[in-house]
């Protein structure tokens, strides 16, 4: 059972940042953390201690699976949960995600109401 207090939003775009940080806070209630880059999510990643984190899978510089894999190898975030956005979701860019561990894929663009219903869905509790 996991219970979302804190969420970190993870996207190279400013407008799917500002998006992500109104949408889960005012549905959901969730202190929402954001970050620009993959090098910014190590970092506040480790000094915010998210309860879930959404990351862009195509980004400049450390792309969403490069740093979902040094998230994994970082004590502080080896167990949380990551869900990746983006808006290559076909099959086998899904399955390839799955297999890194994610916990699920949100396809992009959406809604900007939908996020917290599709992280309801994919977190346990």
């Amino acid at each position: 059972m996991t219970t979302l207090r804190k969420v970190m939003l993870v996207d190279d775009e400013e407008d799917i940042r500002t998006i992500g940080n109104l949408s889960p806070s005012r549905v959901r209630g969730w202190q929402t953390v954001l970050a620009a880059s993959g090098a910014e999510a190590l970092e506040k990643a480790r000094a915010e201690q998210p309860d879930l984190i959404l990351l862009d899978v195509m980004m400049p510089g450390m792309d969403g699976p490069t740093t979902f894999g040094r998230l994994r190898a970082e004590q502080a975030t080896a167990r949380t949960p990551i869900i990746f956005m983006t808006a290559k979701i076909q099959k086998q860019e899904v399955a390839r995600y799955l297999e890194l561990g994610a916990l699920g894929v949100i396809g992009k663009p959406f809604d900007p109401m939908t996020p917290p219903q599709d992280v309801h869905e994919l977190v346990p509790g």
